[in-house]
């Protein structure tokens, strides 16, 4: 069992590879090599290399939007999908004004899509927000079909519920970035919680049954 979160050696930062832990994944050298070969596959590598020279050029200097928005260009893409939450829908405006400013083609298609009620995917009717009235449910896997039908260059997910986004990166055809996280709670800033996991957040965080 691998387990780098807990790691306090880091051998893999090392290059001589000192002190490794006993369940150290570098000692899995058959997948090392397999995982090397994959980056020598041409789609793979032009992938790779851009989004790893991105990393150089824009480090500490550019946010991820233009982040998103270089890589998009240095890849030749041209048609970007943009999958989004409905709470979300100013920042996707917002967005795709900026993609389409910088040449792209944007194409969105918006979580609620379809207006198929909760009930209809099995969702209890007492885990509606608003129980007994019409619920349109989110929809991830027919957002990505939808982008798919457009047969865009690469998708972005923005403000997608979790799990939600797991299926849209599922069904995507395009490979799927993601720009923005949804955490209501702490202003789409998850790692708020992480940083006080120790101290405000302690007993929030807690899981109940």
């Amino acid at each position: 069992m691998y387990t780098c979160a807990s790691c306090t050696i880091h051998a893999c930062k090392d290059p001589e590879h000192k002190d490794m832990p006993k369940n150290c994944p570098m000692r899995q050298e058959a997948l090392v090599e397999e995982a090397k070969a994959e980056y020598q596959k041409p789609e793979v590598q032009k992938f790779f290399v851009t989004s790893s020279e991105i990393e150089h050029d824009g480090y500490c200097q550019w946010p991820r939007l233009k982040e998103t928005m270089v890589f998009c260009k240095r890849m030749g893409y041209k048609k970007i999908g943009l999958g989004f939450c409905i709470g979300f829908a100013k920042e996707a405006r917002i967005v795709a004004d900026l993609f389409r400013n910088e040449g792209f083609t944007v194409v969105s298609a918006v979580c609620k899509s379809g207006g198929v009620d909760k009930t209809e995917a099995g969702i209890p009717d007492e885990k509606k927000l608003k129980p007994g009235q019409y619920e349109a449910m989110c929809n991830p896997i027919l957002q990505a079909k939808l982008l798919n039908e457009q047969k865009t260059d690469f998708n972005i997910a923005l403000g997608l519920c979790v799990g939600h986004d797991s299926l849209f990166y599922q069904y995507s055809e395009a490979r799927v970035t993601t720009l923005v996280v949804k955490d209501r709670v702490l202003a789409h800033n998850p790692v708020g919680a992480i940083y006080c996991a120790d101290g405000y957040f302690k007993n929030r965080l807690k899981v109940e049954e």
